[in-house]
């Protein structure tokens, strides 16, 4: 799924994820939708002007989504979703659009319609959450070298006379804002109790995502580095993860995503839901352990 200008415009606004965003020079309402699988996408309607948003559920031979859930800008966010089921349908968006990798843009865009329950463990949802958070980046322009146009006496060479100024950050929220956005719920509306919430089809799409990971593990090069992102879940240590690496690549592997979380620079929450998704674990399973 391509981003769209009129998308990249909002998610790289602060105000927007924080809830104080004012409208920008297009106000009319955005569609965003994830293919998930057979069939199956979840929408999100945003309104640049207000900041009001609306998950739904797309369902195969449907044109347009059965709402899931609809809150304001600044929440509170219908408990449209349990975590677990995002995360399902996360990992499986990005592993069919390496545009899209996880945690990233998806987890951000929609985790305020999953919050934690009492059935989630809360710091392993949390550094999900950061991690998709502090994914989100800008482009910025390099700040404009400070130094002399020649080169200046052996006296005056040092840095401290001549400092390098300081560039715009990349990313888009600060450390504040994540704690801020990361933190449980203290509303939640709950909204799958509802007689026209689409139950039925979110139950299929949950089933086939989750059978869909299942099969990953043992297709291609993945069965054969499968013991040893096994042995990396088992242990619970991450320092063999280039090695796993080094093996995918050697095995021929060239998705984007794969190689991407499993990188330096290593994001811990990214190279854990990869691990366990080619060790065809649990969903969470490395993640609790390491933290």
């Amino acid at each position: 799924m391509p981003v769209s200008e009129a998308l990249r415009h909002l998610i790289e606004d602060p105000g927007f994820w924080t809830g104080d965003a004012t409208a920008g020079p297009d106000p009319r309402e955005l569609r965003v939708t994830f293919p998930v699988i057979g069939g199956y996408a979840l929408v999100l309607d945003i309104d640049p002007a207000t900041g009001e948003r609306a998950l739904g559920l797309r369902e195969p031979a449907s044109s347009e989504p059965v709402q899931l859930g609809r809150a304001p800008a600044a929440g509170p966010y219908p408990a449209a979703l349990r975590w677990w089921e995002l995360d399902l349908c996360a990992r499986v968006i990005a592993w069919e659009d390496p545009r899209l990798p996880h945690p990233g843009l998806v987890v951000a865009l929609l985790s305020p319609f999953a919050p934690t329950t009492a059935d989630d463990d809360e710091p392993s949802v949390a550094a999900f959450r950061e991690a998709a958070y502090r994914s989100l980046r800008r482009e910025v322009t390099p700040p404009a070298a400070a130094g002399p146009e020649q080169a200046p006496l052996p006296l005056f060479a040092s840095e401290d006379w001549w400092p390098a100024p300081r560039g715009a950050s990349p990313q888009v929220l600060d450390e504040a804002a994540i704690a801020a956005l990361t933190r449980p719920a203290r509303a939640m509306l709950e909204v799958r109790g509802g007689s026209r919430f689409p139950r039925d089809g979110l139950a299929d799409l949950v089933r086939r995502a989750a059978a869909h990971l299942s099969h990953l593990p043992g297709q291609g090069w993945y069965a054969d580095t499968r013991p040893l992102a096994r042995q990396i879940l088992d242990s619970g240590d991450l320092r063999p993860i280039p090695d796993l690496l080094g093996a995918l690549t050697e095995a021929g592997c060239d998705h984007p995503t794969v190689l991407d979380a499993l990188s330096e620079p290593l994001v811990p929450a990214e190279a854990c839901w990869m691990v366990e998704t080619l060790a065809g674990a649990e969903p969470g399973t490395l993640l609790r352990r390491h933290l």
